[in-house]
């Protein structure tokens, strides 16, 4: 069985067959979701774990786990009624991390400093918690500024100490990213972009990593992986990100799928029958 390590099923996009879509991934093969709770903005952070409690202990649907935070372009809103709003969300047993946090410099969303601030103050709280994190990592094309100022942070108090690491979801840097990223103790996640035909550099990225630092992950609803690029992405279609991964690993699908399971659950500690 495959983990989606980071997916979106609270979108609207699939208010019309979410639950169909879970049994797709199932019958796909996709036995753990890990649902992302950003919603579209702090006040719909729960809508996550809502969905994990929705659909507890459906045999036909993949297991579900959540995550809570704000995403860098609503971090003008991390009030502190938000943070005590993550703060709460992040002691409940089935939100197991804190993201998607990070920085985006490719859209002007927020200012940068505002951004900085929204990160620190969410990573103190995912630290008290004990919760690992969801980094969300985008720079300017062809920059590494982002790239620069999140490593600045993680490697100071901020977040190497508390030895928790993380995902670095939807990876798309270069081999120094990758590297930093690894000795941080992050797991470095890949979507449906590692099929995409120009993104031959993010392939060679990939290649050189050990299988045992590695997730796939859908980023659904976007990011549908080649054939299916441009359509509504969702867990199933993750598959074929999978083959690409194991293909460039020298592995089988078999074994990919049981590596990422083995490192998904050592990350956040997760015996086989967690929420049962």
């Amino acid at each position: 069985m495959l983990i989606d390590s980071h997916a979106h099923i609270d979108s609207l996009r699939y208010t019309d067959d979410r639950e169909a879509m879970l049994q797709r991934a199932l019958a796909a093969g996709v036995g753990e979701i890990l649902s992302i709770g950003i919603g579209e903005g702090p006040s719909q952070m729960h809508q996550a774990l809502d969905l994990c409690r929705q659909f507890h202990g459906r045999r036909d649907l993949p297991r579900l786990y959540a995550s809570a935070g704000v995403y860098p372009h609503n971090t003008p809103e991390l009030d502190d009624a938000a943070l005590s709003k993550l703060d709460a969300l992040l002691a409940e047993p089935e939100v197991i991390a804190c993201g998607e946090i990070g920085f985006d410099y490719f859209y002007d969303g927020a200012p940068h400093d505002v951004q900085r601030q929204g990160l620190i103050r969410q990573l103190e709280i995912a630290a008290t918690r004990k919760r690992p994190i969801l980094i969300h990592c985008r720079p300017k094309d062809g920059a590494t500024d982002a790239w620069e100022d999140l490593f600045e942070i993680l490697d100071q108090q901020h977040w190497q100490a508390t030895g928790l690491g993380g995902i670095m979801h939807c990876f798309s840097g270069g081999p120094q990213q990758a590297r930093r990223a690894l000795d941080l103790g992050f797991l470095l996640s890949f979507a449906g972009n590692l099929t995409f035909p120009k993104l031959q550099p993010l392939r060679e990225v990939a290649a050189q990593l050990p299988v045992d630092g590695v997730l796939v992950e859908t980023d659904a609803p976007w990011l549908a992986p080649a054939p299916h690029r441009g359509k509504r992405n969702e867990s199933a279609l993750m598959v074929e990100t999978a083959r690409t991964l194991a293909d460039l690993l020298h592995v089988s699908g078999e074994e990919l799928a049981s590596a990422t399971t083995k490192n998904f659950h050592r990350l956040f500690h997760l015996p086989p029958n967690v929420g049962d």
